[in-house]
């Protein structure tokens, strides 16, 4: 029978508390228990952001993976119920420990990968992310309930600007929903204001400067953009949609690259479904991640890349 030691709970907890969450609320906890660890949600309540509650699901989906990953690297397989019984509304998902067994390169990096990410709410450098990199990332999320499609710059920016926009100006001028962000974003860092914000900065403020459809359209066109959707909109889809995620954005931190997410626009109806009928998903968006590479070359680095700069600094000296 396994038992996990006081350091081993410690590192599984630190794990899940390092996923990204909707307004830093991390929505979530964890029980750990001999042999499984079960992970629920906790409500927070924000009527004007996340009225449906499904934010919060996404955000204990991207915890989800962190919990798995954290098992891995203690060197136990895992198997993960989804829902596990109607009778605890709250617990998402039960992690079993089934049997020792070392974590693969991938799984390691990942990890490694979750304490160095971090939400890149700034422009991106102006080199291209090549497709080669873009199916990498996209090969590792690949679930039938949570599917990536890559927006392409050329053709589909335009459509994507004119929603966001949209969405933008919507919550730009509803002061109910101004006030909530005000209260949750308190004491955080505030995005840049010397450009427009949008998409950079993700949550639109009454201080946010909204770009006409065409900047904005030439704006997504330099930047690459993911869209993970479901068939389905149950909570199930939320939670693995989540995952699918944060498996996403560590695969990408591993590469150097940085990313941020959008969930805001898709709480508009009319904008949830504009998008998945003009690029033609055949379900449900549940999210935008826009990835790239930092604009500065010091600002992110692999642990390899950082250490080799050091080395180099030193054998100058």
């Amino acid at each position: 029978m396994l038992t996990w030691s006081s350091s081993e709970v410690a590192a599984l907890v630190r794990a899940v508390s390092r996923a990204p969450s909707v307004h830093h609320t991390q929505p979530w906890t964890v029980e750990v228990r001999t042999e499984f660890a079960d992970l629920h949600e906790q409500p927070v309540a924000l009527p004007r952001h996340d009225p449906e509650g499904r934010d919060r699901v996404l955000s204990c989906g991207a915890a989800l993976t962190n919990l798995e990953l954290a098992v891995r690297v203690l060197g136990q397989d895992t198997a993960t119920t989804v829902l596990p019984t109607p009778a605890e509304p709250t617990l998402l998902a039960r992690v079993h420990a089934r049997g020792g067994r070392t974590a693969t390169s991938a799984e390691a990096a990942e990890y490694a990968a979750i304490f160095r990410r971090r939400s890149h709410r700034e422009p991106f450098a102006l080199r291209p992310v090549r497709a080669g990199v873009l199916r990498a990332l996209t090969d590792v999320a690949v679930l039938p309930e949570a599917r990536v499609r890559v927006v392409d710059p050329a053709t589909e920016s335009r459509a994507v600007a004119g929603l966001l926009g949209y969405a933008a100006s919507v919550y730009h001028d509803d002061p109910a929903y101004q006030r909530e962000l005000a209260a949750w974003s308190h004491g955080f860092p505030q995005p840049p204001t010397v450009d427009s914000t949008l998409p950079w900065a993700g949550l639109v403020r009454r201080e946010t400067r909204l770009p006409d459809e065409l900047t904005l359209a030439d704006r997504l066109a330099r930047e690459r953009l993911l869209i993970v959707h479901t068939p389905g909109d149950s909570r199930r889809d939320h939670l693995l949609a989540g995952a699918a995620m944060q498996h996403l954005w560590l695969t990408a931190v591993g590469k150097g690259l940085v990313a941020s997410v959008l969930t805001q626009p898709l709480h508009l109806d009319e904008v949830r479904t504009g998008l998945a009928e003009r690029l033609a998903l055949g379900g449900f968006p549940q999210l935008i991640l826009r990835v790239g590479w930092p604009a500065r070359a010091d600002e992110y680095r692999t642990p390899v890349a950082a250490r080799a700069r050091r080395d180099r600094s030193r054998s100058s000296r």
